[in-house]
Order: structure tokens, then C-alpha cells, then sequence
């Protein structure tokens, strides 16, 4: 291609670059045995923000499907002496949810409606212009975001965890729910601190339904539970074969939020080869899939929650101080239930109603000697226990009315105070006091060591009583 037509190009680029469309950017493969349409097209779409991979025949295409993944391809109809036709079931069957773009110098209702069968997304005829493109690229922006909310809305479904209603009696949830409500709005780093069980995943997505990001996807990583190598794949992606089981690519969760918030729970146990990437990301926006050299960019806020002290781990050694700082713009600090038992009586009869419908049962309330023990209860598990103690009571109640009967054991024994000598076990002293150490205490280092006891032990016990 010439400079000058290249210039031509690109001035006729610029000329639409007002039109507007979401800001997903795609990695876009575009399939054509004419060369000026792949370089139109490419130095089009990367203008815009994509990536563009051009190859020139069926063979071609389907090999660089199989090597890596495409968020949309571009695909002539006459390639050669092969169909594009017979290609569009070919790239869905590796990639079911990639969007496919037929275009065409030999445009009739009957190979549109053809394409449509096979699994085209939409439809271009030759010649076309770069608005023409960015109209299609704007619908199938939509459907991909509409595709994302769903898949979202499935998961919540998925969840069955019962909607919590933002308000309260007490002044440090009231403080909570301001300062929530100030920085949704903000596209500051937020992290969010607290016991294990105090709601911060439900409180980062409320910060983001707040948001200007609402109608992008939210993602959750559970930091704990990957490996290094796994938890950075997870995150930024990987290509084909990067590493042992990698048969193709991931695209990452970075950049299936495109637009959205990505929440990383419990942050403190983010491995340290991770932590520089992190950083790196959260301060240019930049990364790298695992595997792979190309720098993508990604418009993506970052929600983090911890239950540990990190100023601790950054002493330690074991957390980078420079990433805490990132992280620690804005911190939210969710008291534990134990502090505001105000709060438990309304949160229970919010989750009375949600299960009770969940399993069909017509529920009045709670007796008051049920709420008593309720709110006289310490919470060492929180809302997570409060929730399991409200769905096992709903579940074994076949009155109008949820008694102290219908509670479980642990909450009835801490009506009365157990004293040495009591006839009782010391299966049941020994859970009582380790539930009212362990709810007392800052970390579970602290409570190890009010108890006598190291880490891995109390780890255990806690996982023999359900704490």
C-alpha cells in the first residue's frame, strides 16, 4: 500500500473519529484474500484501539484461532476457492462466544441470512466505510456488555445470598455507607477492611451498582485461592502454552472487566511475584498476559479487601509498601457484628424473608426469646454466620414463628454463662471460649497466642467448630 493511500486512509479516519461506541476494546481477526481490505481494516481498528491480526485464507484463520483467542473476526465470504461461510462455525466451535463480522462484495438477502444461520453476528457490504464499520463494531460493543450484565446476573442468581439493605442504627456502619457512597463515584483504588464474614464483598459491589461503571462487568478474584502462577493467569491472562495444562488462550479477568471493577479479596495473601504486576497495572494501566509480550491496556477499577493487618505484612516484608500505599487511598473499615448488635435484629428478618421465600415457607418473625439470644450472641462468624444461622432455623421451623428451639446449639448455650464445674463438656467450653477469644481479637495471630496455641492448631479447631 502506498504512503499516500495510507495517508488518504488515515485522514478519512480522523474524520469520524466524533463517533462514539463502548470503550471494550477487541482483539479482532480479519480474514480476506484482498490485501488493501487487511490493511485498511488493520491500520483502521488499531486506530481505534484494537488489535488486528490479518491473514489472507481459511487455512490461516483457523490456525491462529487455535493458537489464540479473538474477541471478534472480520470474514470475507469468498476466500479463494473456499467459503467464508464454512469458516463461521469453525472459529464458534473453538470460541463460542466470539462475534463474527461477514463482509462481502456480493451482497443478497440469501447469503445474509445464510451467515446469520451459521452464527454470524452482522453483516458488511463491500465497498463499505469506516462509519459503516463503526456502526457494526458499536452493536456488537453492546451485545457484548448486554452479554457480560446477564452473565453477571447469572452468577448473583447462581449465589442465592439474600440483598442486604444499606442502613443502620449504628454511627460506624452509618460512617461506612457515607464514605461508600462518596467515593463510588471516584475512580479511586478502594480497600476494604474487616473481619472474615462482615459483607465487603457485597459492600464493593454496592460501591460499584454506585458507580458510573454499573452497566460494566464486576469481577471477583479469591486471592487465597490460586497458586502464584495460576492467581497471575487469572488476573492478566495467559497465551497458548505458556505453561503446563495452558492448551489455550485466557484472555484474563482484567480484561473481561473491561470498563468495569475488579474486586480482589483477601489482598494480603496476593503472592509476591504478583504484588510488581499489581503496582504496575493499577499505576499505568498496563500489563502483560502470561506468556506473552504484546502490552495491552485496560480501563478497569480495582476494589481490594483484607481481614489483616497489612501495615503488618508490609513490615514483615511479606507485602510490598509501595503497592499498600496504592492500595490505601481510601479505606472503609466494616466493624464486626459483635459491635453493633442493633443491626442484627433487622438483618435477620431481611434474611428470614429471602430464605423463607427461598424455601417456600410462609415465616411471621422471630420469638423474643430468639431475638434476645440473637443479639446477645458474639458473632465470631458475622454476617456469614448469621446467614447460616437464619437459613438453618428457617429450614427446620414448621411453625409461623422461629424460636430459641429452631437456633443453633452454640447461640442457645450462650444464653446462660458457663462456669468451671458446670455440668458440661469440654468439647463445649473449649468451643465457647475460643469463639469469644477469637471474636475479641485483631488477627488470629493474637488469638493464637491468648490461647496458648499456634496458628495451624487454631486453624483446625476453628474447622472443627465451624467458626
Amino acid at each position: 500500500m502506498s504512503p499516500v493511500l495510507i495517508a488518504i486512509i488515515k485522514r478519512v479516519i480522523s474524520e469520524y473519529s466524533t463517533v462514539q461506541y463502548g470503550t471494550g476494546y477487541m482483539n479482532i481477526l480479519v480474514v480476506d484474500d484482498e490485501l488493501n481490505i487487511r490493511k485498511t481494516l488493520s491500520v483502521y481498528l488499531e486506530s481505534r484501539g484494537h488489535t488486528a491480526l490479518c491473514v489472507s485464507n481459511f487455512s490461516d484463520a483457523r490456525d491462529e484461532s487455535e493458537r489464540q483467542f479473538f474477541d471478534l473476526a472480520i470474514v470475507d465470504l469468498r476466500l479463494g476457492t473456499e467459503s467464508g461461510l464454512d469458516l463461521i462455525p469453525l472459529l464458534r466451535a473453538g470460541a463460542p462466544q466470539i462475534k463474527i463480522i461477514v463482509i462481502t462484495a456480493f451482497a443478497t438477502v440469501d447469503t445474509a441470512v445464510e451467515a446469520m444461520k451459521r452464527g454470524a453476528s452482522d453483516y458488511i457490504p463491500k465497498p463499505f466505510t469506516p462509519q459503516q464499520v463503526d456502526i457494526v463494531l458499536q452493536r456488537i460493543d453492546a451485545i457484548r456488555v448486554m452479554e457480560r450484565r446477564i452473565e453477571a446476573m447469572q452468577s448473583d442468581i447462581a449465589a442465592q445470598q439474600p440483598k442486604l439493605s444499606f442502613s443502620s442504627g449504628n454511627a460506624a456502619m452509618q460512617k461506612v455507607f457515607a464514605v461508600a457512597g462518596q467515593v463510588a463515584s471516584s475512580e479511586a483504588v478502594v480497600l476494604i477492611t474487616g473481619p472474615s464474614g462482615t459483607g465487603k464483598t457485597v459492600l464493593a459491589r454496592a460501591i460499584h451498582d454506585w458507580s458510573l461503571r454499573r452497566e460494566k462487568p464486576f469481577g471477583v478474584i479469591s486471592c487465597p485461592s490460586l497458586s502464584g502462577e495460576l492467581l497471575e493467569s487469572e488476573l492478566f491472562g495467559h497465551v497458548r502454552g505458556s505453561f503446563t495444562g495452558a492448551l489455550r488462550d485466557n484472555i484474563g479477568r482484567i480484561a473481561s472487566c473491561e470498563g468495569g471493577t475488579l474486586f480482589l479479596d483477601e489482598i494480603a495473601d496476593l503472592p509476591q511475584s504478583v504484588q510488581p504486576k499489581l503496582l504496575r497495572f493499577i499505576q499505568e494501566r498496563e500489563y502483560e498476559r502470561l506468556g506473552d509480550h504484546l502490552t495491552r491496556r485496560a480501563d478497569v477499577r480495582i476494589i481490594a479487601a483484607t481481614n489483616a493487618d497489612l501495615s503488618e505484612s508490609v513490615a514483615k516484608g511479606i507485602f510490598r509498601e509501595d503497592l499498600f500505599y496504592r492500595l490505601n487511598v481510601i479505606q472503609i473499615c466494616i466493624p464486626p457484628l459483635c459491635e453493633r448488635p442493633d443491626d442484627v435484629e433487622s438483618l435477620a428478618n431481611e434474611m428470614l424473608v429471602f430464605f423463607s421465600a427461598q424455601n417456600h415457607k410462609t415465616l411471621t418473625g422471630f420469638s423474643e426469646e430468639a431475638i434476645s439470644l440473637l443479639r446477645g450472641y458474639t458473632w465470631p462468624g458475622n454476617l456469614r454466620e448469621l446467614r447460616n444461622a437464619v437459613e438453618r432455623a428457617v429450614i427446620l421451623c414448621n411453625d409461623k414463628t422461629i424460636g430459641a428451639e429452631h437456633l443453633p446449639e452454640v447461640i442457645n448455650l450462650h444464653k446462660l454463662p458457663v462456669k468451671i464445674g458446670d455440668p458440661v463438656s469440654l468439647r463445649e467450653i473449649e468451643e465457647m471460649h475460643i469463639r469469644r477469644v477469637v471474636a475479641s481479637s485483631k488477627t488470629l495471630q493474637e488469638a493464637a497466642d491468648i490461647l496458648g496455641i499456634d496458628q495451624a492448631t487454631l486453624w483446625h479447631k476453628r474447622k472443627t467448630y465451624n467458626l
